[in-house]
C-alpha cells in the first residue's frame, strides 16, 4: 500500500508525470500484460515503474493462481480530492463572494437572513439616510441598490419614510 500522506495528490502527479509509470498504469487498469519492451533495459524500466506506482498506491500486488499481479487502485486519488475539496460554505455564506450578493436565496427565510445581515451589516439602529446615502452603504453589497433597497423594504428589515426619501433600519422585535 502507499506510503504517501492520505490526500497528498503531489506523490499521485509526480508519479504519473512520468511516461514510463503512466504506460504501465495504463496497462494494469487495462487489464494487459505489462511491458516497456523485450530487453533488460525495458524490464527494468518496468519495475522502477511498478515500484513508483506501489509507493503512490495507485496499484497493489495481488497473488493470483500464475503468480503475482497488479491491480490499480483508485483510493489514493479518492482521497487526493476528498482532502482538496474546498470547504462547503453555509448559510448566507453561500449567497455571498467577497462580502458581495452573488445570487439571492429562492428560499423566503434565507432570503430574510441574508437582507438581515445586509442591513445590521450596513446601517446602525436610528440613523436617517437619505435615498443617496443607503445607496452609497448598499453598493459595496449589491450593485442593484435599488433592488437591494426594495427587497429590505417589503421584508419590513428598513422603513422607508411617507414621503420615500428618507430610510432607516427598523429595529428587531425582541426575542
Amino acid at each position: 500500500m502507499a506510503s504517501t500522506d492520505a490526500g497528498d495528490w503531489r506523490p499521485i502527479v509526480a508519479a504519473l508525470a512520468n511516461d514510463d509509470v503512466r504506460a504501465v498504469h495504463a496497462q494494469i487498469v487495462l487489464g494487459l500484460p505489462v511491458s516497456l519492451g523485450s530487453t533488460a533495459q525495458a524490464a527494468a524500466r518496468r519495475d522502477k515503474s511498478l515500484q513508483t506506482l506501489l509507493r503512490a498506491g495507485l496499484i497493489e500486488e495481488a497473488e493470483s493462481e500464475s503468480g503475482s499481479e497488479y491491480v490499480a487502485s483508485s483510493v489514493p486519488l479518492k482521497r487526493a480530492l476528498a482532502a482538496q475539496a474546498p470547504e462547503r460554505k453555509r448559510g448566507i455564506e453561500r449567497f455571498l463572494r467577497d462580502g458581495r450578493i452573488q445570487r439571492y436565496p429562492s428560499n423566503p427565510s434565507e432570503r430574510a437572513e441574508l437582507l438581515r445581515w445586509v442591513a445590521e451589516r450596513t446601517l446602525t439602529n436610528g440613523e436617517v439616510l437619505s435615498e443617496r446615502d443607503i445607496n452609497e452603504r448598499l453598493r459595496p453589497v449589491d450593485d442593484d441598490t435599488a433592488r437591494l433597497r426594495r427587497y429590505l423594504v417589503d421584508l419590513g428589515v428598513v422603513e422607508r419614510t411617507p414621503s420615500g426619501s428618507d430610510y432607516r433600519l427598523r429595529p428587531r422585535p425582541p426575542g
